[in-house]
């Protein structure tokens, strides 16, 4: 999985103003921003939702799918934690991302995945729970 930021998809790549529980004006939204980092090139989905009250890292380069969730917080386990999503990981639309979890450097995950544990460096992971499908030992 070779990395693209060949740069020609970001040429006018600027930080989003971010505001409080407020949509950017790509139409994601995050709550604690206090707690919530956001890498260089990134590409967040309309409709998504970042809870990052317990830390959100999301790396340069990384891209999220609309219609996501990414939770440092679960009201309905009572689990908490950061959630760091690494350089040129990718998150496919609809999935949710749940406390506690790292997503590693060029990891894919696919559509409507429900990622409830770490996926390591260079994996393709999908799934309700996600499993891991294929694992790259290239950089």
């Amino acid at each position: 999985m070779n990395a693209n930021h060949d740069g020609s998809r970001f040429t006018e790549w600027q930080y989003p103003e971010i505001e409080e529980g407020k949509p950017t004006r790509y139409q994601w939204i995050v709550q604690h921003i206090a707690n919530f980092r956001l890498g260089y090139k990134t590409d967040i989905g309309a409709f998504t939702y970042i809870n990052a009250k317990y830390g959100v890292t999301i790396e340069d380069f990384v891209q999220v799918g609309s219609h996501c969730s990414i939770y440092s917080i679960s009201t309905i386990d009572q689990k908490q934690g950061p959630v760091v999503l690494k350089k040129n990981c990718r998150i496919g639309a609809h999935s949710v991302v749940m406390p506690g979890v790292t997503v590693g450097v060029n990891a894919v995950i696919g559509a409507m995945s429900f990622v409830n544990s770490d996926v390591p460096d260079n994996a393709v992971a999908c799934g309700v729970p996600v499993k891991i499908v294929r694992k790259d030992e290239k950089d």
